[in-house]
């Protein structure tokens, strides 16, 4: 009778918690918040910054992530459509079981973190974000078998999407044999100072696109013929524009170079000393983007997943046709050019990444991504990109997707890495691959 009167309390406090859990309706305008699912993607941001991913395979890790949760959204019956058929190797998504009542953004959150977590290393780097996701589902009342469809339902997704996204390539392309480096022909592309790292991804162009027919699809002109000798070739005439651009600096051109930089992991050397920094790679640098204009414009859960996985689709095709023609013409860096032909001296204002010079990957991706971001948003007159405020590099107020794309563009020559040809091609051919993805997906249901 003790022990009855004892529990008895604690058995009525279970009850009236359970019936509050049940008619709670909180946790639905919290978890179709668009700015839970922008935090969630800046977590793989974040894991990917920590684990020194590269650009490209940053770029595969946020395609795969969004793609899952925005299957999520697609199965809704919210007006968005899967995007099966559309991208012609993705098979038929999973749908939740008739009947069962599924929370559809918890399920994209949930399937964004699960994914991004099997696409990224160390293992379970994103589990103890799904587990707060889930406790967060919890304490604001989800009934327990709406959370229990949802996690199915998600579960279901992350396994189709997984499956899927073994097959294209990437770890075929681990044991591919290594770049062949030929540094005794004049004009071809060899490591570069400080690090003298090998090639970067040099069979990249062999992962399977998303929307691209090949990775030649969109094959840019070819570039300027190498003539370092002949000061009225096009070459020589970029090559000094590169280092006398470098050697007269504005403080505005220093500020952009360093605001666009977004090196996932720059070699400092001081003496005999050397110690690593770490940056957004430029895709990350876009969705950090994507996530402040969804902010901005107040678009809804829904629309914001649909942006930030149209725009990784853009950022991951745009880097396999630029990968593509990086490996075809192993077009020599300026810094080593200038180093041989004019001066040894001679030092970028940003580091040479780890690949040939043409054509820009930064200006590439960078249109690719505008134009899809001008597609969701608008042509937004102007917006204040905060992504680089956590690396101590102020803010930038820019005018437009299109114009930021052409400012990252630009800091390239202004840090020293790259040519005005370089540049120019990679944004028309970004252009043209971002107007391409726009016309292939169509996400949401035609009226």
């Amino acid at each position: 009778m003790k022990y009855l009167k004892a529990i008895l309390p604690l058995m009525l406090c279970a009850m009236v918690a359970c019936k509050q859990k049940n008619n709670s309706k909180e946790y639905i305008a919290t978890l179709s918040d668009p700015i839970l699912f922008c935090k969630t993607v800046k977590k793989l941001n974040d894991v990917v910054l920590e684990n020194n991913f590269p650009p490209v395979i940053a770029s595969r890790n946020y395609v795969y992530a969004n793609i899952a949760a925005y299957e999520c959204i697609a199965a809704s019956n919210s007006g968005y459509v899967s995007l099966s058929n559309q991208i012609k190797h993705l098979p038929a998504m999973p749908k939740p079981m008739e009947g069962k009542e599924v929370n559809f953004p918890l399920a994209a959150l949930l399937s964004f973190t699960k994914v991004g977590n099997a696409v990224t290393f160390p293992e379970g780097s994103m589990m103890e974000y799904y587990d707060k996701l889930k406790n967060l589902a919890d304490s604001l009342g989800m009934p327990n078998e709406e959370l229990k469809n949802t996690i199915i339902f998600s579960d279901a997704v992350v396994a189709a999407v997984i499956r899927w996204s073994k097959k294209d390539n990437y770890a075929q392309t681990r044991t591919s044999e290594k770049y062949a480096i030929i540094s005794s022909v004049d004009g071809r592309w060899i490591p570069t100072p400080p690090m003298y790292a090998s090639a970067l991804e040099p069979h990249w162009n062999k992962i399977r696109p998303m929307l691209l027919d090949s990775a030649s699809q969109f094959m840019p002109t070819l570039p300027p013929a190498f003539d370092a000798k002949n000061k009225n070739s096009v070459f020589y005439k970029a090559m000094m524009a590169v280092k006398n651009t470098g050697d007269s600096l504005t403080e505005e051109q220093k500020n952009i170079a360093d605001f666009w930089d977004d090196n996932p992991f720059k070699l400092n050397v001081v003496g005999h000393a050397s110690y690593a920094t770490k940056k957004f790679s430029p895709p990350g640098h876009w969705m950090n983007i994507v996530g402040i204009a969804a902010k901005a414009t107040g678009v809804d859960f829904n629309t914001t997943v649909a942006a930030y996985t149209e725009t990784a689709i853009a950022l991951f095709d745009g880097f396999i046709s630029c990968w593509d023609e990086k490996f075809r013409s192993n077009y020599i860096r300026p810094e080593t050019a200038i180093n041989k032909y004019v001066t040894d001296s001679w030092r970028p204002y940003i580091q040479t990444p780890p690949f040939p010079s043409y054509t820009s990957g930064h200006s590439t991706i960078s249109a690719a991504a505008a134009e899809v971001m001008n597609y969701w948003f608008g042509d937004v007159t102007t917006f204040s990109d905060t992504s680089s405020l956590e690396f101590g590099i102020k803010s930038r107020t820019i005018k437009s997707f299109r114009d930021a794309a052409k400012e990252a563009g630009m800091s390239r020559i202004y840090g020293g890495i790259h040519y005005w040809f370089d540049n120019e091609e990679g944004n028309k051919m970004g252009t043209k691959i971002g107007a391409f993805v726009i016309d292939r997906i169509k996400m949401k249901k035609q009226k």
